[in-house]
């Protein structure tokens, strides 16, 4: 068997690759890191990986911009999804002194808000939860730590002060799976779609009223600006069903008769929050 080769964005660590550890437990995989978003969508899209774990929104913060921009920017497609549970830690160097400052992702410090605030710690933004956790180990910070996971504070001999210090305990991010090739499973059960409609009044209430007249169920729809005309939008619609059915079929082809763009993003196995 081949191995397959999974790209994530942060380090070693992160909950991206604690996800793809998850997902492709199955497979011959080896994970290969990547700084930033764009470098992990550029690399799927020139077949240097085969696939990407990507976040797209977590239960407490909500979306991912920069995750849906890609989306659009790349000719990609989405093969399946992973819910991942988000448990935070408080990490230090060994040797650490009175903590001053806690480094991590901007989302996981936003998740743990009121416990920041609760330990006088001045916040300070990095690429990676993970990631933060190295930092202050290269740099032998002993008066910052990092929030990130349990793996993490592991993989680089780091000390846990305190484990789950996110501020609401369901705390889940629900990962995708983006591949340059489409999933053509006939068990798919699930279905993403972005669209661009005219800015004038009634045009997504016709697109909406589509879905309500097959009785699809939308399990979610989002919005972004699409940085060409002015107050003009992308929507990001995911719900259940799958293309090939004689319903769902019918009602994107109507979809995409009142769109100004339409993309298939693919369909795949929903997953379940365990």
């Amino acid at each position: 068997m081949d191995i397959v080769k999974i790209g994530f964005q942060g380090e070693s660590g992160s909950y991206s690759e604690i996800a793809a550890l998850t997902f492709f437990s199955k497979f011959k995989s080896c994970f290969i890191p990547f700084r930033s978003f764009q470098d992990l969508f550029d690399n799927v899209d020139n077949s240097y990986v085969d696939a990407a774990i990507v976040p797209i929104e977590n239960s407490i913060e909500g979306s991912v911009n920069e995750a849906y921009d890609l989306l659009v920017e790349k000719h990609l497609f989405v093969t399946g999804e992973i819910y991942q549970r988000i448990r935070h830690c408080l990490i230090v160097n060994k040797q650490y002194r009175e903590l001053k400052t806690v480094f991590s992702h901007p989302q996981a410090l936003a998740q743990c808000r009121n416990y920041i605030r609760k330990k006088s710690l001045e916040s300070v933004p990095l690429y990676d939860t993970a990631g933060s956790v190295k930092f202050i180990k290269e740099h032998a910070m002993l008066d910052a730590s990092a929030i990130a996971s349990k793996r993490s504070a592991e993989i680089y001999d780091m000390k846990i002060i305190e484990e789950g210090i996110e501020d609401k305990n369901n705390n889940f991010t629900r990962f995708l799976i983006v591949s340059k090739i489409p999933n053509n499973q006939t068990n798919a059960d699930k279905t993403s779609i972005i669209f661009s409609i005219s800015h004038t009044p009634g045009s997504l209430f016709l697109i909406l009223k589509e879905f309500a007249a097959k009785n699809i169920n939308l399990t979610k729809i989002e919005s972004r600006p699409t940085k060409d005309i002015p107050w003009e939008y992308y929507f990001f619609v995911d719900f259940e069903g799958n293309p090939n059915a004689d319903g769902v079929r019918a009602s994107l082809l109507n979809i995409k008769n009142e769109s100004i763009f339409f993309k298939i993003l693919g369909s795949y196995k929903k997953a379940e929050i365990f």
